[in-house]
């Protein structure tokens, strides 16, 4: 929310007469804008970049005279390092040679953007605490028994750090000493920066459909149907290989309360999460980040449809109790990824391309798989629960006109956008083409 921007001004002499005072204090209430615009800053990427307040200073007067309304301010990245000073985890202390500034990083971004009218929520990597490309995080340095455990459709069952062709190290939800970490991470963050206006929390998952089979999962599991699982995995599902040599799964008997119960999980974390910051600072908004392909997201554990809404009648993953776990009644604010290059629907009706996001396990197809179908499907499942749509800067490199575009659809059929990252806009200098969508959406005036 805006704050009340207070004005200092001199009366004019004829009102001197009427008003006992030259002067008077008063309080004009910045107007809200229709829709939310957030711009993100990544840890890792901008970590050189922003390791000085006048570089902060710059880029969010930047962001402020375009439009936007939010900054989401990366401070938990995958290794699990944090940006601030923190009794339960190390602060990151450099990235690629760069070295961190000496001052309080989130403090300096809240005391800045609120000047300018911006608001702040931290962004947390949750279910992750390694860079499995640089053996790095705490996964790696006193954590190993936090990893995730992947069946790999070749190897076997192995932890996730030895599947090198994944970059992130996941946790597995379950664990519940990492549970407690990360609970004492968002209370602490709470607790130390009374000002920031929220969280999105972002990687609150599985890392896909092959994880976690670990015997803690498998225990938890036979606990919450009541049965013991004769063959694991098996039971769950197997990989076959197929006469084209790609690997396809074979559902087993339990694979449908498989999946309900990691939707449980994630659920019951979020109810928690929401809770535990609620009870440090009732007023701060707790939000999150996820991928806008519901269709194939169930196979991260996922649901963040409204409880009102039953995936059980359109898709064949969800069981009847799937919708008791849609958790977008939790939120206060929500982003989603709609990370399509096609735009319109009619777009996609054009170029009619499959789409393999980061964690399907396989290419996915149809209208929803476009910025504006996207928005359309996600109007329904949320219930009308408001959401802003998310634009990977990057995909766009070689057709900048379609960033335009796609922030212009995110803010006719959603309630806002979300850019992801600063530093790809820096990098290939797509300001006009971000100002342009900003002005024809009607962030700023044209």
């Amino acid at each position: 929310m805006f704050r009340l921007t207070k004005y200092i001004f001199c009366i004019a002499a004829s009102l001197l007469l009427t008003l006992p005072a030259a002067c008077k204090k008063t309080v004009e209430t910045k107007e809200k804008p229709a829709k939310v615009a957030l711009m993100w800053f990544d840890a890792e990427a901008n970590f050189a970049r922003f390791s000085s307040k006048d570089s902060i200073d710059f880029y969010l007067e930047k962001i402020g005279k375009l439009g936007f309304t939010h900054a989401v301010v990366d401070i938990r990245p995958i290794t699990g390092e944090v940006l601030y000073d923190s009794q339960y985890a190390p602060r990151m202390e450099e990235w690629h040679g760069a070295k961190r500034g000496d001052f309080d990083y989130l403090g300096h971004f809240i005391e800045k953007a609120h000047t300018l009218g911006i608001e702040v929520h931290a962004s947390l990597n949750v279910f992750v605490a390694g860079h499995n490309y640089f053996d790095r995080g705490l996964i790696y340095s006193g954590h190993p028994e936090w990893a995730s455990v992947v069946y790999h459709p070749e190897k076997g069952i192995i932890p996730i750090t030895e599947e090198k062709n994944k970059y992130s190290a996941m946790v597995n939800p379950m664990n519940e000493d990492f549970r407690k970490h990360i609970i004492n991470i968002l209370k602490e963050v709470t607790t130390k920066y009374p000002k920031l206006d929220g969280f999105i929390l972002d990687r609150v998952r599985y890392d896909g459909i092959s994880t976690d089979f670990s015997t803690l999962s498998k225990s938890l599991f036979e606990k919450y149907i009541g049965k013991t699982v004769e063959n694991f995995p098996d039971d769950i599902f197997k990989w076959k290989k197929g006469d084209d040599g790609k690997y396809y799964r074979e559902n087993g008997k339990y694979f449908l309360k498989w999946i309900e119960w990691r939707t449980k999980n994630i659920y019951d974390f979020m109810k928690l999460a929401r809770d535990e910051v609620k009870s440090v600072n009732p007023d701060i908004s707790f939000g999150t980040y996820t991928g806008a392909w519901y269709p194939s997201y169930y196979e991260v554990g996922v649901n963040f449809a409204s409880n009102m809404y039953d995936p059980a009648k359109d898709f064949d993953w969800a069981t009847p109790d799937y919708k008791k776990y849609g958790y977008a009644e939790l939120l206060d604010l929500y982003t989603t990824g709609n990370y399509y290059t096609d735009i319109s629907t009619a777009d996609y009706r054009s170029h009619n391309k499959s789409v393999w996001n980061e964690t399907d396990s396989q290419a996915q197809s149809g209208e929803w798989y476009s910025v504006e179908g996207s928005c359309n499907h996600l109007r329904t499942i949320l219930g009308g629960k408001e959401f802003s749509g998310g634009i990977l800067v990057d995909q766009f490199y070689s057709n900048p006109q379609d960033l335009t575009r796609s922030i212009e659809m995110n803010l006719a059929k959603s309630d806002g956008v979300m850019l992801f990252d600063i530093v790809h806009i820096i990098t290939k200098n797509l300001w006009k083409e971000v100002e342009l969508g900003m002005k024809n959406g009607g962030m700023i005036n044209k």
